[in-house]
């Protein structure tokens, strides 16, 4: 299991549009991946789930991922949290 500490730079935090796309692309892996913060875990390719940890600005959360492509869905999916809007 991997995981990795992200700071959340978006000013708008992990809305909606954002949270979606960050689902969408973590549907394509086939690992379990978690998303963690202040103390709740949930499955990142959950929408719903990922949309009850209010993540804001200046959040951290860590990215979790286990299974045969954890270090692509870790990658990938750290890339696309710091570049989001």
């Amino acid at each position: 299991m991997l995981e990795k500490k992200i700071k959340i730079k978006s000013k708008h935090g992990m809305h909606l549009r954002p949270a979606a796309k960050f689902v969408k692309e973590a549907k394509k892996f086939n690992s379990y991946i978690n998303v963690i913060f202040k103390g709740t875990s949930v499955n990142a390719k959950s929408l719903y789930k990922l949309q009850t940890l209010g993540i804001v600005k200046n959040s951290e959360i860590v990215l979790t991922a286990e299974g045969q492509d954890e270090k692509s869905a870790i990658k990938k999916l750290e890339q696309l949290i710091l570049e989001l809007e």
